[in-house]
């Protein structure tokens, strides 16, 4: 299915037309998040675009086809558990025109620093020497008709374009821009290593449509534009752009990709605009490790109520559990369990199940009323955090990690603190 088919079952799409400033589209994204969903026709010519696909829940759980939390938790879980099979198109070349520059394509930039036009959702898949396969999502910025920077952060892609180098050979990639948004959520995962990401998207969606390329790489059927090359050794600065924290991530050396072919389906190409450091950019990026922190919590306090990484901490790096504690020292095993689950998260806080993570203000009062910080805080020191935070020790991420523990103490009145409420 392609983003355009997929953008159907959008109730909230608002359509905007030409012309487009410098930064209109961004602007625009910022304006919708959580609103309603901009469909921008006519961004280059053959193209349109759209952003906030997914950014809210209601949205992801529409595509998932589920009604709760636990629900969508549990078919993301499983889906990366038990990833289904991927059917090859023969065919796939009909559909699709080619061209000939990186220039051709309806890149924008988002943020008044940044380097210049770039893919903020593009689906890298990356063939490994041993032909394991891997698909995530990575900032890709041309810096040449037929040449870009990739930005390779120390996880799967980065073992597989690593194992290359030392075996003295370039790695095959597809660059999938414009696809749907199960594919996105599969492709923000993280899965062991050898667990192919477009195989939990064909779990999430019954079934995916991939068509392979001739450098053996595989990219799903009806993406918007598909990218074919290799990554080299060749290294350049890439940045500076925005990321996850909305700060300027740091110039770094980087792999260039060498493209050797640049194809764009012939009706229908719409990409996708995902605003760095929106709304959109915290549910797909976080989603996956709220899961994980979910099941992990579960298991060591049973009555977990509600998880959710916060929109302050960008949906990456800050974390609070709603639980009903048993005995003292659950919601610290809750805590320790959610660091254990993701590992780049910074700050974890355990509050009562009457108390609602979704509103800041409510765990600020959890945080006033019901923490004693002399036995309810604790640092985890010299920890591997996240490359993200922009005050940790290193570029590895070494950091320090606070848990809090917001929950009443079993031992003191309840009456003490209970809310207060109007009758109706």
């Amino acid at each position: 299915m392609s983003l355009a088919d997929a953008a159907q079952n959008l109730s909230d799409l608002r359509f905007r037309d030409p012309p487009y400033g410098e930064f209109t589209i961004a602007r625009i994204l910022k304006e919708s998040e959580g609103r309603w969903t901009p469909l921008f026709r006519g961004v280059r010519r053959g193209f349109a675009g759209i952003g906030n696909i997914l950014d809210s829940r209601s949205k992801l759980y529409r595509y998932l086809g589920v009604g709760s939390d636990e629900e969508a938790y549990e078919k993301l879980l499983n889906a990366l558990e038990r990833p289904g099979g991927l059917e090859r198109v023969s065919a796939w070349r009909d559909v699709y025109r080619e061209v000939e520059s990186l220039y051709d394509l309806p890149m924008v930039r988002y943020y008044e620093k940044e380097a210049r036009p770039y893919v903020t959702s593009g689906v890298v898949v990356g063939v490994g020497v041993d032909g394991t396969m891997n698909a995530s999502i990575h900032r890709f910025s041309p810096i040449a008709a037929r040449r870009a920077v990739v930005r390779l952060v120390p996880r799967h892609l980065y073992q597989i374009y690593k194992a290359g180098v030392e075996a003295g050979r370039e790695v095959p990639i597809a660059v999938a821009w414009g696809v749907h948004p199960l594919v996105l959520l599969a492709a923000a995962s993280s899965p062991p290593f050898g667990v192919f990401e477009l195989g939990v998207a064909s779990s999430l969606m019954g079934g995916l449509k991939v068509m392979e390329l001739d450098n053996g790489a595989v990219a799903p059927f009806m993406a918007s534009v598909v990218i074919e090359g290799h990554l080299t050794r060749e290294l350049a600065e890439e940045g500076p752009f925005v990321d996850i924290v909305g700060v300027y991530d740091r110039v770094r050396r980087q792999p260039v990709v060498k493209v050797e072919k640049i194809y764009v389906l012939r009706d229908d190409a719409v990409v996708h605009y995902l605003l760095p450091a929106g709304l959109e950019h915290m549910l797909l990026m976080g989603f996956e490790r709220e899961a994980k922190i979910w099941r992990a919590a579960r298991s060591a306090v049973p009555r977990v109520k509600k998880v959710r990484l916060t929109r302050g901490g960008f949906g990456w790096l800050v974390a609070v559990i709603s639980l009903a504690k048993s005995v003292e020292g659950d919601a610290k095993n809750a805590l320790l369990a959610a660091f254990a689950a993701h590992p780049s998260l910074k700050i974890a806080i355990a509050v009562d199940e009457d108390i609602d993570p979704d509103d800041p203000v409510s765990v600020e009062w959890a945080i006033a009323t019901r923490l004693r910080a002399d036995r309810g805080i604790f640092v985890v020191p010299y920890v591997r955090g996240s490359t993200l935070d922009p005050v940790a020790l290193n570029e590895e991420g070494l950091t320090h990690k606070m848990g809090i523990d917001a929950t009443r103490p079993l031992d003191a009145d309840p009456t003490l603190f209970e809310r207060a409420r109007i009758p109706e």
